[in-house]
């Protein structure tokens, strides 16, 4: 049976997945890496720790899959989103550590491009929003701010890329500098309409072109695995095309066969990202949303989705570990959040990096609302759970409101996927605020699984989409168990703590000013 590989490269660990052509999961590794802090809101990965890491876990599949690993096809590419690596064309060196997409150290430079009257043309032209979040304010300040930068990338010397195209061109041994158009879309420099980099933002922005990646569909031959990048002489592979790349949001919507418009997956990762498909149209957010684009398969034109970012989901869980020390592992975060029968009027406002969709507001800070002396562990536990489906729960609401005001149909149910998907307490908790139905899949890993269709489309692994529709398997169904009255009563709870937050940011501006 033919095999296929996704690494799929996220904020906090590296991965590497072996599926078969149902889908199933035949082999898996993953490796954590550093994160660094250098700076209150300053977040950076090491590009190098990235790549070994990811490396470590590709070669530990393929050991695994022995003699199974030469009916691999083909190989997938899926990444975290926006975060910026430079690094010199001719050694392959990183010129400083990769600017992750939580960064928030670029909003100097965004604020100064929203005074100048910018937000309008860059929405029209890419869909987004000038925020910190996304990768053209990171490398502005790395211009800025790493002596001799901007003369070397104005002469060549120099490589950008997201995680994707580092990935690509280390996995080619240096022959590629490519991306794919989801990624593209996610660095305020994509025209989503014309399908091109945009030479109006790059001379707003100040930033050169000839660093930039070629850029190609979703579903394509980017270039073959170079057996000595992975350090094993052990292994004896065939030619392996690296065959599909799409950032992680893109690439779980489409593993969850969202192929069409109407339909909409939410991935609770370390940040949640609630996703529509919008078809081949374009849509215009009136409710702090952003239109991006979505993977495009062969031998179909440009897709495109509505998206909701919510900075800080699953990692709410690993601050209850790391921070908090109130859990050893992220596993226990249910039974903790079980044992008591709500919050107890507790609500966790996880503004750690500011405040994401609808709200936008980058200099939010968290807060834990509604304490008393009965207040436990287990309480803040659970509003921490909460807090993740009160964020998701927004972003829905914003989206049936652009579908209302389209004319379209408001979304019926929810595709869920990613690491916290896995919790019982938090599905059933969505479903009853949502008022729909939240469908688990069979694989949750629906990231790696759609950059392994993407990949297997291109070689011929699959005839087409219709193939893949029949391979989606549901686990279970979440249907809603609350009233609707109660449901209201618990989002204008979460709304309360919100503006509470967003009043002490108004209260500090007014300080300072």
């Amino acid at each position: 049976m033919d095999l296929l590989l996704a690494l799929d490269q996220g904020t906090t660990s590296s991965r590497t997945i072996a599926f078969d052509r149902e889908g199933r999961i035949v082999a898996q590794a993953q490796r954590e890496f550093t994160q660094h802090f250098p700076q209150p809101g300053w977040v950076e990965h090491d590009a190098e720790d990235i790549w070994q890491t990811q490396r470590a876990t590709l070669v530990e599949v393929l050991r695994r899959l022995g003699s199974a690993a030469r009916r691999v096809r083909a190989l997938g590419i899926t990444n975290q989103r926006e975060t910026t690596v430079v690094w010199e064309r001719a050694t392959g060196r990183p010129v400083h550590r990769a600017i992750v997409w939580q960064d928030r150290r670029a909003e100097e430079a965004c604020a100064r491009w929203r005074a100048q009257g910018l937000q309008p043309r860059v929405q029209a032209l890419t869909g987004l929003r000038l925020d910190a979040y996304f990768s053209a304010g990171k490398l502005r300040w790395l211009l800025d701010h790493v002596p001799g930068l901007r003369a070397r990338a104005e002469a060549g010397e120099l490589a950008f890329g997201t995680i994707d195209a580092w990935l690509l061109h280390r996995l080619t041994g240096g022959r590629v500098h490519a991306t794919d158009v989801s990624n593209a879309a996610r660095t305020l420099l994509w025209d989503l309409r014309a399908g091109c980099w945009s030479e109006a933002l790059l001379r707003a922005f100040e930033l050169p072109s000839a660093w930039l990646p070629t850029v190609h569909p979703s579903s394509h031959p980017f270039g073959e695995l170079d057996p000595a990048v992975l350090q094993a002489p052990d292994l004896e592979l065939p030619p392996l095309p690296i065959a599909g790349m799409a950032g992680d949001q893109q690439a779980a919507l489409f593993g969850q066969a969202c192929f069409e418009a109407g339909l909409a997956k939410n991935t609770y990762g370390t940040g949640c990202f609630l996703l529509l498909h919008t078809g081949q149209r374009v849509a215009a957010s009136r409710h702090g949303l952003l239109a991006t684009a979505a993977a495009q398969p062969p031998a179909q034109g440009a897709a495109f989705a509505l998206e909701g970012s919510v900075f800080v989901g699953g990692a709410v869980v690993q601050w209850l570990r790391d921070g908090l020390r109130a859990i050893r592992a992220s596993a226990e975060v249910q039974a903790l959040a079980e044992s008591v029968p709500d919050a107890g009027g507790v609500v966790l406002v996880p503004a750690f990096t500011g405040l994401g969709a609808p709200h936008w507001q980058p200099h939010a800070t968290g807060a834990l609302v509604g304490l008393s002396r009965g207040t436990t562990m287990a309480h803040i536990a659970r509003a921490a759970l909460e807090s993740i489906a009160f964020q998701s729960a927004e972003l829905l609401q914003a989206m049936n409101a652009d579908a209302q005001a389209d004319g379209a149909t408001a979304v019926r149910e929810l595709r869920v996927d990613g690491g916290a998907a896995v919790n019982d307490l938090l599905m059933q908790f969505q479903a009853d605020l949502l008022g729909i139905p939240v469908l688990r899949p069979a694989v949750t890993e629906t990231t790696a699984l759609g950059a392994a269709w993407l990949a297997g489309l291109q070689v011929g692994v699959y005839a087409g989409l219709d193939e893949l529709r029949a391979l989606w398997r549901l686990q279970r169904r979440f249907e809603p168990r609350r009233s609707r009255d109660w449901a209201q009563a618990e989002l204008a709870r979460w709304q309360r703590a919100v503006r509470q937050v967003l009043a002490g940011v108004e209260r500090l501006h007014a300080d300072k000013s």
